[in-house]
């Protein structure tokens, strides 16, 4: 604080009484403003602590990755709105609950994959010419558990399924966000787009119509399942023509070709606008 006029002013000659009243009253005086500043600036702290910063901020941060961690907006007195929560909701609603649909060839139930019950009918898919052309994954077991380990332990945004029909395991399925997926850097992704794989197992399955049959299926089952996602998206490689058919087949349109990492890809697109026209 700066010093008051009667400190200022001080001489060496002493004081009188009526200066002595009077500089007590200017000491009260100095005494009562510090107490109140002193309130004020208290008060100005908690009300620093109790900022509350707009929701849409908050939930910019959080989803821009800077501020997951939600103790961050905790630690500044914020607080965190249900938007910014961390979601325990599945990323693809639940695909173990979508159950099974009816398709031309029979019923198609998607369950998610047990690597102990089904790795070993995946992996021997995997290791068949044809497939490993394209998949990549052809080996001992251990390549295509790590394939599907990686997914099993990560965040949800993809659920490989081993696909039924009618009882019998026939096909492997990867359902996936593409929104959240690397291949979003390569086409103007939208939110909630889901992606499919397909690989159809036995090879008396294959050549038939089958594919383009369980790709309409699934990818209905999607638009179904998922209210959010308005398109369902695949890539499969430019030069696996029975795999673009057969997404033709199925009510895909071509939408263009994208260069991806390890292939170049014809993008596949169905969007729940068209769905009952193609």
């Amino acid at each position: 604080m700066p010093p008051t006029d009667s400190s200022t002013n001080a001489g060496t000659a002493p004081a009188t009484d009526n200066e002595d009243a009077e500089a007590m009253e200017d000491m009260e005086d100095t005494e009562e403003m510090e107490d109140t500043e002193d309130t004020e600036e208290t008060e100005d702290m908690e009300d620093t602590l109790d900022l509350g910063l707009p929701e849409d901020l908050l939930t910019l941060l959080a989803e821009d990755g800077h501020a997951t961690d939600v103790s961050r907006l905790r630690r500044v007195g914020a607080a965190v709105p249900a938007s910014v929560q961390p979601s325990t909701d599945d990323l693809l609603d639940s695909v173990a609950d979508w159950g099974p649909t009816g398709t031309p060839a029979g019923v198609l139930h998607l369950v998610p994959v047990h690597i102990t019950r089904d790795l070993p009918i995946i992996s021997r898919w995997m290791n068949d010419p044809a497939v490993a052309t394209f998949w990549e994954l052809a080996g001992p077991p251990d390549a295509t558990e790590k394939h599907l380990e990686s997914q099993l332990s990560g965040d949800g945004r993809s659920v490989p399924c081993l696909g039924l029909l009618d009882g019998t395991p026939m096909s492997y399925w990867e359902i996936y966000r593409a929104d959240l997926d690397p291949l979003a850097r390569h086409y103007p992704a939208r939110p909630h787009d889901t992606g499919v794989h397909l690989l159809i197992g036995a090879v008396g399955d294959r050549g038939r119509g089958l594919g383009r049959t369980l790709l309409r299926a699934v990818a209905d089952l999607v638009l179904d399942k998922r209210s959010a996602c308005a398109r369902v998206v695949a890539e499969p490689d430019m030069r696996n023509t029975p795999s673009v058919a057969a997404f033709l087949g199925a009510g895909f349109r071509f939408s263009a070709e994208i260069d991806l990492p390890a292939k170049r890809a014809a993008l596949m697109v169905r969007d729940r606008s068209r769905r009952h026209l193609l």
